[in-house]
């Protein structure tokens, strides 16, 4: 379990929660490969859809995870409701990475958290797209886990490709900029869309 330090402050009275806010990076290809690779095996072998289509589930799953996460960071997790409760709620949900952007043990979102997420929308999309969710919903989650990796990887990775390495201004422009602007962070397609390069 890791523990709060200067660099990562407690954000919440009990210990055992506290130290389920905290996780390295390294814990969400251990949990998400897995899982990735399960979806789409099943969606191939459980339900005999064909690889082609299932690759092209899997692109059209990783592409609506670019819209969930510009979309995500640009309202919920900038949104300070306008109750008494409403910084608190800011500061847990993302508050905390703007106020200790070096804090590298909350760059990806806890699993406790985005397990619960992807048990609850998991039946969505089966309700939506029957077999068809397993290779989407493979997609979808390997979208989130670039995000996630590329997160930590613009704080604090050895940037030496180009395109990374304009990723991370965009990202570092983010965290610095009072206008509210360049929630892409695994891409900047969204934000030359929506206008808020």
């Amino acid at each position: 379990m890791f523990r709060a330090t200067p660099e990562s402050p407690r954000m919440f009275d009990s210990d055992f929660i506290d130290a389920f806010s905290r996780v390295p990076w390294y814990a969400v290809p251990i949990i998400y490969v897995p899982m990735i690779t399960w979806l789409f095996g099943y969606g191939l072998l459980g339900f005999g859809i064909a690889l082609l289509p299932s690759l092209a589930l899997f692109a059209s799953g990783f592409f609506v995870w670019t819209l969930t996460e510009y979309w995500l960071h640009r309202t919920l997790f900038h949104w300070v409701p306008g109750v008494s409760w409403g910084p608190r709620f800011h500061f847990l949900l993302h508050g905390v990475h703007h106020d200790y952007v070096n804090d590298r043990l909350r760059l990806v979102m806890p699993p406790a958290a985005s397990l619960g997420l992807a048990a609850f929308f998991m039946p969505i999309y089966w309700a939506l797209l029957g077999p068809l969710s397993f290779p989407f919903f493979a997609g979808k989650t390997a979208g989130y886990l670039s995000y996630d990796m590329i997160h930590y990887f613009t704080h604090h990775g050895k940037v030496k490709s180009m395109w990374m390495k304009r990723l991370r201004a965009h990202h570092m422009n983010h965290h610095h900029n009072k206008e509210g602007r360049k929630y892409g962070v695994s891409s900047t397609f969204w934000d030359h869309v929506f206008r808020t390069y």
